[in-house]
């Protein structure tokens, strides 16, 4: 997500995420608050303008955000604020988007250091399966008229004691619909769950569950394609009925007899 960044904003955007990987607080508070902070500023334009005017002072802006958030946050994550406020931005929206994405890393962090990020990036997975699932529950969490708050409360109602607390709040933070789609604001926090273990995810769609061996043996084939490692997501998809087909980023791989037969199919129809 970082990348989506230019300019002033990309430079100072490093500085937030430095600071954060520098972070003594609790990381999933840290991220949670810094969650909470994006949503401020979304709130209040003439707060964000200030903190992001090229004329006002840093020790000016990092007064105002101290002023405004300090009482609102612990030390820890008023530290990282104030970093932000101290560097120059290209646009408020990036700013409120440098919060979001501090507060991802945050929880990314967290899940890292406490050795369970392959535990979120499944619970990631699982969790996006069971919403696509429910067009209504989709629909529901992609409404921009909705606020996020209801929204929270209904994703507490259906997950909360059945995955961690950092899936919770990315789940919740995706359903604010920032920037883009539920689905959409998901996928990427999950490609940054990824990224932090310098591997590409892959959807694979089978008509049968894969063995371990079959699984393994796929993930290094890809890994050794790609040049990174692979994680797979496997999705047992009847419909296919023979064969892999695997998603990597906006790269389909498909060896299933229905790929085949439709596309015998495009080429009779000429």
């Amino acid at each position: 997500m970082a990348q989506r960044m230019r300019g002033v904003s990309a430079g100072s955007l490093a500085e937030v995420l430095e600071a954060v990987e520098n972070s003594t607080g609790t990381l999933s508070t840290v991220g949670d608050e810094l969650f909470s902070v994006a949503a401020v500023l979304d709130a209040t334009p003439s707060v964000r303008r200030v903190l992001t005017d090229p004329a006002t002072e840093p020790d000016a802006r990092s007064g105002l955000a101290a002023a405004v958030l300090g009482d609102k946050i612990d030390i820890a994550t008023l530290g990282i604020v104030d970093v932000a406020a101290q560097h120059r931005w290209a646009s408020g929206r990036d700013l409120s988007d440098a919060f979001e994405l501090a507060g991802l890393a945050a929880h990314v962090a967290a899940a890292d250091k406490s050795g369970s990020l392959d535990e979120l990036e499944n619970e990631l997975f699982e969790a996006q399966r069971l919403i696509d699932q429910s067009r209504e529950l989709r629909g529901v969490l992609s409404d921009r008229t909705i606020a996020a708050e209801h929204k929270g409360t209904l994703i507490d109602t259906i997950f909360k004691n059945k995955i961690s607390a950092s899936t919770l709040a990315l789940l919740k933070q995706a359903a604010a619909t920032r920037a883009g789609t539920f689905d959409a604001v998901l996928e990427r926090f999950a490609d940054e769950v990824a990224a932090r273990r310098k591997r590409l995810l892959a959807e694979v769609r089978t008509a049968y569950e894969l063995g371990d061996a079959e699984r393994n043996r796929l993930a290094e084939a890809l890994s050794s394609a790609y040049g990174h490692d692979v994680h797979l997501n496997v999705i047992v998809d009847p419909s296919i009925v023979g064969g892999l087909r695997v998603s990597i980023g906006d790269e389909v791989i498909d060896g299933t007899v229905s790929g085949r037969l439709e596309d015998a199919r495009r080429q009779l129809a000429g």
